[in-house]
């Protein structure tokens, strides 16, 4: 072990001293570059290896017989007459001189760039590198070549105004030239010849100079997959750090929890029966748990969360439920009091609503802090620092990509290594499951509850409202109820769109006095909020006006109709959640998108919602419209930007690259193993320094 030991700290200096020094040992390479460098994400040599070419400009000479129309190409030929500049407008002027070739003679237009006339002689050879018009037979010069640029493809990259382009080719190319014989592989042998993957050191060559265009895509496949794959590394790693950790064992009464089950109003549903199991292994295990509970909208993920929060309850552990809302806090508070009242389980609400300093709060959270509350469900206010547990064992967190990563953390930090279980309504495609949440475990509830029906959807124009409120008024007079959403709150300027304040007024005008019609936005009080939400709840408003204060987790079940105004301007996802306030119970539900847009995206968001009701293939669709980066927000969901591999195009080597990362990395010898050791070294080194294997 000794030997072991001192064989990883050679490899971390190693990596540490070479490929991972500063851009600043590159010759020229001052304080301002090195700061515009980094605005580029390249604060390495590694880094500056990797930023590769996102196309390549083709500088092969092409013969006429070659061209299309409007493709960039590049001639070389014989300068038959004198350029000539011609000026025009302010400060603009037009080169234009004969080329030759064999036996055809083009016209050749460079735009301000007149000083290249004195670089064009009659009778020399040039290659020039321009936009083809077979129309006019005439080349749109973009570029001169120097006879070094010819007979290659040529690397563009993403640069800016403080780096050029030309900079960043030297200093790629300086740095290939100097370090080239650092570069190691970090992919395995085997999986290299498995796939017929490129040598590291000839990929990033061929991903920047190469020879062909056989060549880039070779070497553009196999950067691809090592992307993919030492991301997947990382977070495969740091799920074995966290196995390592030494977790709660939760010893919940086997008995007790089976009653709890059986004492439902409902049975379970397979999907659920499994995610149960899956969750109380882990809890039952002395590791660290770190599960995904993934479920559509309505698909009864909370009877789920509140069998394992009961399961930590009869082991003498507290549990915390945190949601993103004070509505859905309330209700989810709500729920669980219910449920739990027969069983003897306390359940507390903290929310900013209990002002700080109350008498109220403060018995709150002294209970919390004795353990006479056993289970405590809130908003952010539950990391704040006055909140203390007995004994917090288990952590949950609802629709956890609406929290920050340190959010989550100060909620796990309540307690000594709690179980942690997140969940999300979210249907989260493949691609995203694999980049967002690869180091967790998943658990998923592909299935609806016994006796729910899909829910109806229609997309309607807006000529046609009023036979949406028609279809409406049939649904109240069956003693069923209804919500109206429309993006804004109150009238804007900006943008032409139904606002809540106007629609609750025309709802209002055209439904009473027989019906009742509240309304609701993201601006009116919490405990104002609240009182609307109970009423309707209560059935004593039939209609509900509201902005997306209403997207997640509010449960009515008598509600059987969703009008969503202006529903273009929402994006797939949030449109699905929506729906999913609807079709809560055995009844028929509607879903009335009124919408006329404007451009293709709209229109593909219209048809995708009224063609199904999998929220899975609603997310992919959306992943497809809107790409990844929008879809949970980079900021909060920690979604990787990959230089290279496109997760939604490459799927499929994303999901070769987590099996085969996923495979090795959980390997016992994974630190010892001859194939695998240089990646150990370099995970090490990247996630964690400090940490060793043992």
């Amino acid at each position: 072990m000794i030997c072991q030991s001192v064989f990883f700290r050679k490899e971390v200096i190693n990596l540490t001293n070479v490929l991972n020094q500063s851009v600043s040992v590159l010759k020229g390479v001052g304080p301002k570059t090195v700061a515009a460098l980094q605005h580029l994400k390249i604060f390495t040599l590694e880094d500056l290896l990797m930023a590769y070419p996102f196309r390549y400009d083709d500088y092969r000479p092409k013969a006429l017989a070659e061209l299309i129309d409007q493709e960039k190409i590049t001639l070389r030929g014989t300068v038959a007459n004198p350029p000539v500049v011609t000026r025009f407008g302010r400060k603009k002027n037009r080169l234009n001189f004969r080329l030759l070739l064999d036996q055809d003679v083009i016209l050749v237009t460079f735009f301000n760039q007149a000083y290249l006339a004195d670089k064009i002689e009659t009778g020399a050879e040039v290659t020039v590198f321009g936009k083809w018009d077979s129309s006019r037979q005439r080349l749109t010069g973009m570029k001169l070549l120097t006879f070094n640029r010819n007979d290659r493809l040529a690397g563009i990259y993403r640069s800016s105004k403080e780096i050029k382009q030309t900079k960043l080719q030297s200093l790629i190319k300086e740095a290939y030239l100097k370090f080239n014989a650092e570069i190691t592989n970090l992919v395995p042998a085997d999986l290299r010849q498995r796939y017929h993957l490129l040598d590291r050191k000839q990929m990033i060559h061929d991903m920047h100079f190469p020879l062909s265009a056989a060549a880039a895509q070779a070497a553009k496949r196999s950067a691809i997959y090592e992307e993919f794959f030492l991301f997947q590394a990382r977070l495969q790693y740091l799920k074995r750090i966290d196995q390592k950790k030494s977790g709660l064992q939760i010893n919940y009464h086997n008995d007790q929890v089976k009653k709890f089950i059986s004492g439902l109003p409902f049975e379970l549903t397979t999907a659920q029966k499994r995610s149960v199991n899956q969750i109380c292994h882990d809890m039952h295990r002395p590791i660290h748990m770190n599960r995904l509970l993934q479920g559509d909208v309505g698909s009864g993920k909370t009877v789920v969360a509140a069998i394992a929060m009961y399961a930590a309850v009869t082991a003498g552990f507290q549990a915390a439920l945190m949601a993103p809302t004070e509505i859905l806090a309330a209700q989810h508070a709500e729920k669980l009091f219910q449920l739990f009242q027969p069983w003897g389980v306390s359940v507390g609400l903290l929310t900013s609503s209990i002002t700080a300093g109350s008498r109220q709060r403060q018995e709150l959270l002294h209970q919390v802090a004795t353990g006479k509350i056993n289970i405590l469900i809130g908003t952010h206010a539950l990391i704040q620092t006055e909140v203390k547990f007995e004994r917090l064992g288990l952590v949950i967190t609802d629709e956890q990509h609406r929290f920050g990563v340190n959010q989550r953390q100060a909620l796990r930090l309540k307690g000594i290594q709690p179980d942690v279980l997140a969940m999300t309504a979210t249907p989260i495609p493949r691609t995203l499951a694999l980049t967002t949440y690869g180091e967790m475990d998943v658990s998923l509830i592909n299935e609806l509850p016994k006796g729910r029906k899909p829910v109806k959807t229609f997309w309607l124009k807006p000529t046609q409202l009023q036979q949406a409120f028609d279809f409406i008024k049939q649904q109240l007079i069956k003693q069923q109820q209804a919500y109206l959403v429309t993006p804004l709150v109150a009238e804007s300027e900006a943008l032409d769109l139904q606002n809540a304040e106007q629609l609750f007024t025309d709802t209002q005008k055209f439904f009473s006095p027989e019906y009742q019609v509240g309304l609701i936005h993201g601006k009116m009080k919490s405990d104002e909020k609240q009182r609307v939400m109970q009423r309707f709840k209560s059935g004593k408003l039939n209609i509900l006006v509201a902005t997306t204060v209403i997207e997640v987790g509010v449960d009515v079940p008598q509600a059987s109709v969703i009008m969503i105004l202006n529903a273009d301007r929402f994006g797939l996802a949030q449109l699905h959640q929506l729906r999913g306030r609807v079709g809560r119970s055995n009844l028929q539900s509607f879903c009335l998108l009124i919408a006329d847009p404007k451009n293709e995206a709209g229109i593909q968001r219209m048809q995708a919602m009224v063609a199904t009701t999998d929220g899975f293939v609603i997310a992919q669709k959306d992943l497809e419209l809107r790409g990844q980066g929008e879809i949970l927000g980079n900021k909060q969901s920690g979604l990787p930007d990959f230089r290279v591999g496109d997760p939604i195009k490459d799927l499929k080597i994303l999901e070769v690259a987590q099996m085969d990362a996923a495979e090795l990395v959980q390997r016992p010898d994974f630190a010892t193993n001859q194939q695998t050791s240089q990646l150990a070294a370099y995970l090490r080194f990247k996630v964690q320094p400090k940490l060793s294997f043992d």
